[in-house]
């Protein structure tokens, strides 16, 4: 199986049990590995209706099958689970070690079910699986654990913890390894409520073996090359995401004071070139010559003082202009604070947002807030927001639960205002400039994520961004690559350079398999995993109703965007359709029987 490491470690902590599986050959070859394999596993062992927070909804942990193998850019690890915030499946990718070492440790995938009686956390090496009391741990941030972690081990031990806000069940609470995150859709959450606070692995080097070792290296060779001359790998090396912050603005999709408007005009403040002269040094994943990362200092918070691998653009936008805020330090800060409790950055911005919408339509007032002021831009108090969401405290509670649930608890009019899909808070790209990226979200099997399918070329004006007919077809394709790299992993920047053709090779020389060899089979692959999270989801309950946006996107004119100023979404259910036509789907959005069987998908397995 060359660089399969082709078994499982399922950790079951009801009983302080693991066993060691096999996965079997077609399962690779269906599904490839991480999100794919995660996928189908969740799918297989879940029952409709089972509660996220249940002990019987898994946390599965996986590494793709080009982790470890030198090949740049392909050794992020991915978690799956049914998702707290919005009852769907859900998967999260992040970088640093960790990933490498379950490969080391043998294994493609840890499934973890069940609940500790007590905090716990799981510790692997070259003696077995073992099952340790965290009640030393509880109440640390991610830095604290994996210094005792790696104190008690051993310097080579690699982590994956929680933060407080996972303890405490914060619904978008965050997977920390290194100084990155599984950021999205509360899979921290999921792990605080199995009593678990880590796993940790600390075994001997085991480098995956190639099938073609020659082959492969000579693809190695080739991406190194590809990279080392590539535009975009130098723009990402030296600034890093932030340097999206100013394309987005000059497409007037730039989320601003809670998807209000599509521009800010002190922009100029938080430019790449801004952040990248706050940057101190260096940081990226294992074995990538990208190094997209920058550590920056710490001024305000429980880390005042230390550095932080951010922000990220999406941190930068959601700490930002949606804030109505064009303050550096006042994003990075906010980013470290978020760090220290383990929350995704996303979600915890679009929420204070939403509260300083409520207040500033009167819906929330001082004393509902606990006094805070929450005005646009009024740092202070958004900061304390923010550290009240960690701690599950007074407003914060009701925030710590998301914007859909929020609104729900606070009735009235409040749920005019959430920018959400399918309960995940959305992302620093407005899908009224973008039609491509509002199908895309809308459809997204996860809910408002921007890592479902990227609409590359309206992004790049190589397409008309605005127009609502024709598609669904180039929708659905990039939601199938998007699939297919995720269960590589291939890195959306580490990536650089590289094509369909380059995967199929790359898979054939690793592993051996010879059904990979075709641009057509894996994308075939791609299709094949979005059909099975969506009958995941329909097995749910979910329907086309639920491929929907937030009211705004549909009723309300852009404004101060520049370009799309005055774009609104008019016609979803044309996109819908087309959508679903492209995918061999019924006008519900459900996959048909003869798509079912063209892709080996069994409806009913799990239910």
């Amino acid at each position: 199986m060359g660089t399969f490491a082709g078994k499982l470690l399922r950790v079951d902590l009801s009983g302080s049990k693991s066993t060691v599986e096999e996965i079997p050959g077609l399962l690779f070859r269906d599904f490839i590995s991480a999100r794919g394999l995660g996928s189908e596993y969740l799918y297989r062992e879940l029952k409709a209706g089972t509660d996220p927070l249940s002990p019987e909804n898994r946390l599965i942990l996986s590494i793709g099958v080009l982790g470890g193998t030198g090949l740049q850019g392909f050794s992020k690890w991915a978690v799956t689970t049914k998702s707290p915030l919005t009852g769907t499946i859900f998967r999260a990718i992040t970088g640093g070690n960790f990933g490498v070492w379950m490969k080391h440790a043998g294994y493609d995938l840890i499934i973890i079910q069940g609940k500790a009686e007590q905090p716990s956390y799981v510790h692997i090496d070259g003696e077995g699986v073992h099952f340790l009391d965290a009640r030393d741990l509880m109440g640390l941030d991610y830095r604290r654990v994996q210094i005792k972690l790696k104190d008690r081990h051993g310097p080579h031990t690699e982590s994956a913890c929680i933060g407080p806000a996972g303890e405490k069940l914060v619904r978008y609470a965050v997977i920390s390894s290194g100084e990155r995150t599984a950021s999205r859709g509360g899979v921290g959450t999921v792990m605080g409520s199995k009593g678990l606070k880590a796993i940790s692995i600390n075994v001997a080097t085991r480098k995956p073996a190639p099938h073609d070792p020659a082959r492969f290296a000579n693809l190695l060779k080739r991406q190194i090359d590809i990279l080392k001359q590539h535009p975009r790998k130098k723009n990402m090396s030296t600034f890093g995401t932030p340097y999206i912050t100013t394309v987005v603005d000059s497409l007037g999709i730039l989320p601003v004071k809670n998807f209000q408007e599509g521009r800010i005009e002190t922009i100029r403040e938080i430019t790449g070139k801004d952040f990248f002269e706050l940057k101190r040094a260096k940081a990226g994943c294992h074995v990538c010559m990208t190094r997209c990362g920058g550590m920056r200092d710490v001024t305000l918070g429980p880390f005042s003082g230390s550095r932080i691998d951010g922000p990220e653009y999406e941190t930068i936008y959601a700490f930002g202009p949606l804030l109505g805020i064009t303050d550096k330090q006042f994003v990075i800060d906010a980013n470290a604070l978020c760090d220290y409790y383990g929350l995704d950055t996303i979600s915890a911005g679009v929420c204070v947002a939403y509260a300083c919408e409520l207040f500033e339509k009167g819906l929330v007032s001082p004393s509902d807030a606990n006094g805070l002021d929450l005005r646009w831009g009024n740092q202070e108090a958004l900061f304390s927001l923010i550290e009240m969401i960690g701690k599950r405290e007074g407003f914060g509670e009701v925030l710590g639960e998301g914007v859909k649930r929020a609104a729900e608890s606070l009735g009235g009019d409040a749920g005019l205002y959430g920018m959400h899909i399918k309960g995940l808070e959305m992302p620093g790209y407005d899908p009224r400039g973008v039609k491509g990226y509002g199908l895309s979200m809308a459809t997204s099997n996860m809910g408002g994520t921007h890592m479902y399918g990227r609409p590359r070329e309206e992004l790049s004006g190589k397409t008309d961004p605005y127009t609502e007919e024709g598609k669904g077809e180039a929708i659905a394709r990039v939601q199938k690559e998007q699939a297919l790299e995720d269960s590589l992993i291939a890195c959306t920047f580490g990536n650089t350079g590289l094509d369909l053709q380059f995967y199929s090779e790359a898979l054939v020389a690793a592993t051996g398999i010879g059904a990979f060899g075709s641009p057509e089979a894996l994308l075939e692959i791609g299709e094949r995993i979005i059909c099975l999270e969506r009958c995941f989801n329909i097995r749910d309950g979910f329907s086309r109703k639920d491929d929907s946006l937030p009211g705004r996107m549909v009723s309300e004119p852009l404004r101060n965007a520049g370009p799309a100023t005055g774009q609104v979404i008019h016609h979803l259910d044309r996109l819908l359709d087309e959508y679903y036509e492209a995918l061999g789907y019924t006008k519900d959005g459900m996959p048909t029987d003869e798509k079912l069987r063209e892709l080996r998908i069994d409806r009913h397995k799990g239910a």
